[in-house]
C-alpha cells in the first residue's frame, strides 16, 4: 500500500473519479463524503492546511482516503467538513484494505507528529469500523485515544405503506398527524389553495434557492444569524446546484394561495432520504401546521418511492421523535501522542 499526502486544491480536484468510485464501497456511504460535498465545503471554508491522505494498492487503485486538514490556529487534525454543515463523516476505504489502511494512517500520524497538536475526528456514525480499527492501531503506537458521543441522528426505517407507518406511532401522535393533514386538505374547500411541489427541471433553481434561504432565515433567529455568515451562504448556493446535477436533490415547498410557507431541503442518496434543513413562516398560516404537513408529504413520497430510510440527521428536536425517529449516535475520536 502506497500512502501519499495531497496538500493542494489541484491534487484534490484530480481525485474526483477515483474518490467517488470509492465512496459506495466504503463502510460509511454518505453524501457528505462525496467528492462534490467535500470540495465544495473546502472552497467555502478552507480553515487551514489541506491534508488529504490517499492510499493506492500495488495495481494503482485508490483503496483509502483520509480527507483531513490541519486547522490553522489550533493545529488540530480534523476531517473536511468538521464541524460546519455536515452530519456524517469518516475515512473512505475498500473493505479488503481496512486493516492495512488504518495501521498505515497511524504510522503516518507518527511520521508527521511535528506538524499537528492532536487529532479530532468528528461526526463518525456509531457503526463505523473506524471505532474498532483506528483506536487499536493508534494505541499500539503510543497514542491516547478517547471516543465521545457528539450528537444523535434520529431516523425512521420506512415500511411498505403510509398506514403501516402511522400504526408505528403512538395513538396521540398518530391522531395529531391525521388531524393536521385533514385540516390542510379541508382548507382547500374553504378558499385556501394548499399545494406542494418538488423543485425540478421546469423550475428556476436559483430562484428556488433564494426562496428556500428566505424561509430558512425566517423560521428561527438562530438560522437567520447562521446565514449572515458569508461562508455559509456561499456553501448553500454552491452545494445545492451540484447536488441537483447529481440527481440527489429533493427540495420541496408547501404553498398556500401560491405563497411558499414551508420548505425542506432533503437529499435522496443511497436509497435514503436525508432531511438536511428546513424553513417556514412561523406566524403566517401557523394554524395549518405547514412544516409538519409538508414533512408528512415528504415521508409519503419516500414510502411510495420505496426508500429504505428517512433520516432527520443531527439534532434531538422533539418533533423528530413524534414522527417516529429512533436515535443513531454520531461520535468523535480524539487522539494525542503520549510517547
Amino acid at each position: 500500500m502506497k500512502l501519499e499526502l495531497n496538500t493542494t486544491p489541484a491534487q484534490f480536484n484530480s481525485l474526483q473519479d477515483e474518490w467517488n468510485a470509492l465512496v459506495p464501497r466504503s463502510a460509511i456511504n454518505e453524501i457528505f463524503l462525496t467528492w462534490q460535498w467535500q470540495t465544495t465545503w473546502w472552497q467555502a471554508y478552507h480553515p487551514g492546511d489541506l491534508w488529504i491522505v490517499t492510499a493506492h494498492d500495488d495495481a494503482g487503485n485508490l483503496v483509502g482516503v483520509a480527507p483531513w486538514f490541519v486547522e490553522r490556529d489550533s493545529r488540530i487534525v480534523r476531517t473536511i467538513g468538521c464541524t460546519e454543515v455536515t452530519d456524517y463523516l469518516d475515512v473512505l476505504c475498500s473493505p479488503d484494505a481496512r486493516p492495512t489502511f488504518y495501521a498505515a494512517l497511524a504510522d503516518f500520524l507518527i511520521q508527521h507528529a511535528a506538524d499537528y497538536s492532536h487529532v479530532n475526528l468528528c461526526n463518525i456514525p456509531e457503526d463505523s469500523p473506524t471505532f474498532e480499527m483506528l483506536p487499536r492501531s493508534l494505541s499500539e503506537r503510543g497514542f491516547a485515544v478517547e471516543i465521545k458521543q457528539e450528537d444523535v441522528c434520529p431516523y425512521i426505517t420506512l415500511p411498505g405503506d403510509w398506514d403501516q407507518y402511522l400504526e408505528r406511532l403512538d395513538k396521540k401522535n398518530r391522531h395529531e398527524l391525521r388531524r393536521k393533514l385533514r385540516r390542510a386538505e379541508n382548507s382547500r374547500d374553504q378558499g385556501e389553495a394548499v399545494d406542494w411541489y418538488f423543485v425540478g427541471p421546469e423550475h428556476d433553481l436559483m430562484a428556488e434557492i433564494d426562496r428556500f434561504l428566505s424561509l430558512m432565515a425566517a423560521s428561527h433567529p438562530n438560522k437567520a444569524k447562521f446565514l449572515e455568515n458569508p461562508g455559509h451562504q456561499a456553501f448553500f448556493r454552491s452545494i445545492i446546484p451540484l447536488v441537483a446535477d447529481c440527481g440527489w436533490l429533493q427540495l420541496s415547498f408547501l404553498t398556500v394561495n401560491g405563497n411558499a410557507v414551508a420548505t425542506y431541503l432533503n437529499f435522496d442518496y443511497d436509497n435514503r432520504i436525508l432531511v438536511y434543513n428546513s424553513g417556514l413562516l412561523p406566524e403566517t398560516y401557523a394554524y395549518l401546521s405547514p412544516g409538519i404537513v409538508l414533512l408528512c408529504y415528504n415521508i409519503q413520497h419516500a414510502i411510495a418511492r420505496h426508500r429504505s430510510e428517512f433520516d432527520f440527521l443531527q439534532g434531538n428536536e422533539e418533533y423528530k421523535y413524534r414522527m417516529g425517529g429512533q436515535d443513531r449516535a454520531v461520535k468523535m475520536l480524539e487522539a494525542s501522542r503520549t510517547t
